[in-house]
């Protein structure tokens, strides 16, 4: 079961502008940046007490960042979910007929392992699970 919300994820155009607002914003640095070749993605991630800030920009025209922002715009992309045991959950999920968004588990940043809940099973919301 999930433990707590591990980050939010924020799909934006200009990472680097995005960077500095929220740096402002939060009066914080940025962690970092990482490059996620298999979702097509540069994340960048804010910490906030024991949950994070997540800002994602494509990294080409087939991103399914950029699909998204195409179709919606800056802002909220998912919630994140941390869970011990990734594997366990995602069985348990399809069990309870949860729909999952392209292969569950795959690796996600920071070495975590993740997968997509499907917005049509999470009430319109994409619910990503992570954990190792």
């Amino acid at each position: 079961m999930a433990n707590r919300i591990d980050h939010l994820g924020i799909a934006v155009t200009d990472l680097a502008a995005a960077e500095e607002l929220f740096a402002t914003l939060l009066g914080t640095k940025s962690q970092g940046r990482e490059v996620v070749e298999s979702e097509g993605v540069e994340v960048s991630f804010f910490q906030v007490g024991e949950s994070r800030f997540e800002l994602l920009g494509a990294t080409g025209s087939e991103s399914p960042i950029q699909k998204s922002l195409d179709k919606r715009g800056q802002g909220i992309h998912h919630v994140a979910l941390s869970v011990d045991d990734i594997d366990a959950e995602v069985a348990r999920l399809t069990a309870a007929g949860f729909q999952f968004v392209g292969e569950a588990p795959r690796p996600g940043a920071g070495g975590h392992r993740v997968a997509f809940i499907h917005p049509k099973s999470a009430n319109g919301i994409l619910v990503e699970l992570s954990g190792h």
